[in-house]
């Protein structure tokens, strides 16, 4: 439909006639006047107000600039320390949490009781007082539980064939 309207005849002879009466507005200087054009008063004030430049040469001192803006070992003038995340000190863990699955106990006719635990994957056979791993200790042997304990008296009671995490403390 706009083609249609660009291309017909009234569109174009009204357009034609619109510019023709434009130009002789303009030529004809019909609903206006020119402006009046003056020479401007000199302002002898302005003059004598003098740019006040006396901090600007600590501006472009040597000290007022950062000493280094580039890594120096880096040669690359694209290097940006921007995108780096901050450095954040990481205290490192003093204990660790491992699984301990008490499998029940064994003991000879005259000897100690031996606590049966699956300590991670491993089976580890520790008698009654022994040290099962750093720092946690078998206090206590019975049929279906067993007592942990560690050098600062916490002591963890564990029931036959449930997993549990223990924390143990660090070396």
């Amino acid at each position: 439909m706009l083609n249609e309207t660009l291309r017909s005849r009234w569109f174009s002879a009204c357009l034609h006639v619109g510019l023709w009466v434009l130009l002789l507005l303009a030529v004809t200087s019909i609903g206006g006047r020119t402006t009046h054009f003056r020479e401007a008063e000199d302002n002898h004030a302005a003059v004598n107000t003098p740019v006040p430049v006396a901090k600007l040469g600590n501006l472009f001192a040597p000290s007022a600039w950062p000493k280094n803006v580039v890594d120096p070992a880096s040669l690359n003038p694209f290097a940006t320390t921007h995108f780096m995340p901050p450095i954040v000190a990481v205290i490192p863990p003093t204990t660790r949490r491992i699984e301990v699955t008490y499998q029940g106990y064994y003991q000879a006719a005259d000897g100690p009781r031996h606590a049966m635990l699956r300590v991670g994957e491993s089976l580890v056979g520790v008698r009654v007082g022994g040290m099962v791993v750093t720092n946690l200790f078998v206090a206590d042997a019975a049929f279906q539980t067993v007592t942990l304990t560690n050098s600062a008296m916490q002591t963890n009671v564990l029931a036959l064939n449930l997993k549990k995490e223990v924390e143990v403390p660090l070396k």
